[in-house]
């Protein structure tokens, strides 16, 4: 890994992640890594909470220039920000906000994580996608397909859930076993089948993967879920969450400092954290 080391002083800005659980987050080796390459005299923790009305009185009160939220923190922060932008208000989530002399501003970058990696493999405007799950991740997803142009079917378990998010994003809806015998241009897992408890299990079979030419599953851990295994063993082409993590965590650096994220450096740690993780 990178030998370079950052000094911490009386000028170092703070940056960090709220949400709870965090202990495993892999945001702090991607933002501490892109810092360090650029020079940049800042430092990125990881904060146990699910208190945001205090964590953004902290923000106002130490001067902390950035967070990234997480569950369950998403929705909830919304009512404490000065200035949620459309992404945010649009999506019903937030998960980057900037302080700015003071005054709390906040954007969503999970659409763009999640556009831009499939964009690597294809030129989404036009296509057809099946979305498994209908929470917070599925919304941001939903928000950056159809802003992309592409026509989306959302898959859930719980059909009525489905139904009232398709209303909102003018799109259709269907239970999660539609998704084995519909045919579309991808397929993109949103829901927790394949980690944790559920590792090795998959929310499509691998017959029905055959139904689809991209697959992508948000979960990063493992980086292979069963679904991947899936789609790879079907010859389609398969997109991990750490693609995804990536893309939207280098939206979070530009967001906060202005600068194009060192993508490359940004993408080793990320790796390197992978390959020595302990469990």
């Amino acid at each position: 890994m990178n030998e370079q080391t950052v000094t911490i002083d009386a000028a170092t800005c703070l940056y960090g992640i709220i949400g709870r659980p965090v202990r495993h987050s892999l945001s702090p080796v991607m933002h501490n890594a892109a810092f360090c390459r650029l020079g940049i005299n800042g430092v990125y923790l990881a904060f146990d909470t699910d208190d945001t009305a205090r964590a953004c009185m902290s923000m106002r009160c130490l001067g902390i220039k950035g967070y990234s939220v997480t569950i369950p923190n998403k929705e909830r922060i919304i009512s404490e920000l000065d200035e949620p932008d459309e992404t945010v208000l649009r999506i019903g989530a937030c998960n980057t906000v900037k302080n700015s002399a003071g005054r709390l501003f906040g954007t969503n970058t999970d659409w763009i994580g999640a556009v831009k990696a499939i964009e690597k493999k294809m030129d989404i405007a036009g296509k057809t996608a099946v979305i498994l799950g209908a929470g917070g991740s599925a919304r941001a997803v939903i928000y950056g397909l159809k802003k992309s142009g592409v026509d989306v079917t959302i898959c859930n378990r719980t059909v009525e859930k489905a139904e009232k998010l398709a209303k909102e994003f003018n799109c259709k809806a269907a239970g999660i076993g539609h998704a084995e015998k519909i045919r579309a241009d991808i397929l993109i897992n949103t829901t927790p089948v394949g980690m944790g408890s559920l590792s090795g299990t998959s929310p499509v079979s691998g017959q029905g993967v055959m139904n689809y030419g991209l697959v992508m599953d948000i979960v990063y851990s493992p980086p292979v879920t069963r679904l991947l295994q899936y789609a790879m063993n079907a010859g389609r082409a398969a997109i991990n969450g750490l693609e995804m993590l990536l893309v939207q965590a280098m939206a979070q650096f530009e967001y906060w400092t202005g600068r194009p994220a060192p993508e490359e450096t940004m993408k080793k740690a990320l790796e390197y954290a992978i390959s020595h993780e302990t469990h």
